[in-house]
């Protein structure tokens, strides 16, 4: 390399400049999105694991280099399966116009104010719920598990689905848009090691839903009357009526972690 192509490297063109904000872009929404999730975790343990590599090609440590390099070889497959949630939430993203919300534009605040004022009600009466907002990933499948229907939200019926004894009111009811589909769901329970073992099995279908998707999922505890949220694979206890509202409408995402409390009373 002379000197030319030197002073070169260091005054990049047009195009050079352009390729890079694009990958530093892409990086950046990467960061985003994964921010908050287990996959984030898991992505730092693949970086200290190419920096072990690295670093035992450096030091020609054979035989670690060459198991690393197996894993590696392999780790591709494993990650399809690992990341298969976040994938999926990936490519429905990506198909879909910004535009488009799990809730429509008009009605946002009114669906949203009803869900909160049903977790209100159900709350000050220590009656359990689990509600389910489809995101930008379909639960049919979840659907499917219950007894289908087609309603508009409100917190009227809401409340009724969740009286107990009554036929539906044991599972989840799935709320797409502005519509009640389905009530009496049963959700996938979450597949990693919860630390705090007073979490009921409501708590527990919240958590495991919202890892698999972008569903944001209202807890209300039977046994305690506190409401939780779950989205993208993280808890939050305790939070108030307007912490709902705020989150289901948009106007802002609460930064949620996995709180202890009291137990909640695990659901048949």
């Amino acid at each position: 390399m002379n000197f030319w192509e030197h002073i070169r490297f260091f005054a990049p063109g047009w195009r050079d400049v352009v390729q890079i904000v694009i990958v530093a872009v892409v990086i950046y929404r990467l960061l985003l999105f994964l921010a908050g999730t287990r996959a984030l975790q898991i992505l730092v343990g693949l970086i200290i694991l190419g920096a072990v590599y690295v670093a035992a090609v450096v030091l020609r440590f054979q035989m670690i280099t060459t198991l690393l390099g197996v894993i590696f070889a392999y780790g591709a497959f494993a990650l399809l399966v690992v990341f298969q949630p976040e994938l999926r939430h990936a490519l429905a993203r990506l198909g879909r116009s910004r535009a488009i919300t799990f809730l429509t534009q008009g009605g946002e605040l009114e669906i949203a104010a009803e869900i909160a004022e049903a977790a209100e009600r159900l709350s000050r009466n220590g009656t359990g719920a689990l509600i389910a907002i489809e995101g930008e990933v379909s639960l049919n499948e979840v659907v499917q598990s219950g007894t289908e229907m087609r309603a508009t939200v409100s917190a009227d019926l809401l409340t009724t689905i969740f009286t107990p004894y009554s036929p539906m009111h044991d599972g989840a009811v799935i709320v797409r848009r502005d519509q009640i589909v389905a009530a009496g769901c049963v959700l996938p329970l979450t597949q990693f090691p919860v630390a705090d073992k007073s979490l009921g099995t409501r708590h527990r279908a919240a958590l495991g839903l919202c890892e698999e998707t972008d569903a944001i999922v209202i807890v209300v505890s039977e046994e305690t009357s506190k409401i939780s949220i779950a989205s993208r694979g993280a808890l939050q206890r305790g939070v108030t009526p307007e912490a709902v509202r705020a989150s289901l409408a948009g106007r802002r995402r609460p930064a949620l972690s996995l709180q202890a409390s009291t137990s909640d009373t695990p659901i048949a």
